[in-house]
């Protein structure tokens, strides 16, 4: 499914309408270059689900953990792994496969370690369509397996 964004408030009520629809144990894979809007949709993604707290990017931490939505929301940003090691020395299983929800930017750099069943989600700029729009691809396993 693609979906055109051409502001802000667009990917962000797209990152929202996500994250109300989201049941435990799913995985969202986002993927986009820098400043394409990820912090932002993932912004709407964890109101969405309920949370109440600041959602800023993980990038030094890896994860954050957000405990006060529906759901447990475990924001992961993997951009600065510098081994997939440091995947295992944070315990990703406990989160891939748990009861919560997990966002991962830079999803790509971690593809092995990915379970079967996810949702890919690409943001990516159109200059020509404008300098604020976002095309948003968004990929289901069962999308992934056909």
């Amino acid at each position: 499914m693609k979906i055109d964004s051409f502001k802000t408030e667009d990917t962000y009520q797209v990152g929202y309408t996500m994250g109300r629809n989201a049941k435990k144990g799913e995985l969202y894979c986002l993927n986009g270059d820098l400043g394409v809007g990820k912090t932002v949709f993932t912004q709407g993604f964890a109101k969405g689900l309920g949370v109440q707290d600041i959602v800023n990017s993980p990038t030094f931490t890896i994860v954050q953990e957000y405990l006060d939505g529906r759901l447990p929301f475990y924001h992961f940003d993997v951009y600065r792994i510098a081994d997939i090691d440091e995947m295992d020395e944070i315990g990703y299983e406990d989160y891939f496969y748990g009861e919560g929800v997990c966002l991962v930017e830079w999803a790509e750099l971690i593809t092995e370690l990915l379970p079967a069943d996810r949702t890919m989600i690409h943001i990516r700029k159109d200059t020509q369509k404008g300098f604020d729009y976002r095309e948003i691809t968004v990929r289901n396993n069962q999308d992934m397996r056909g």
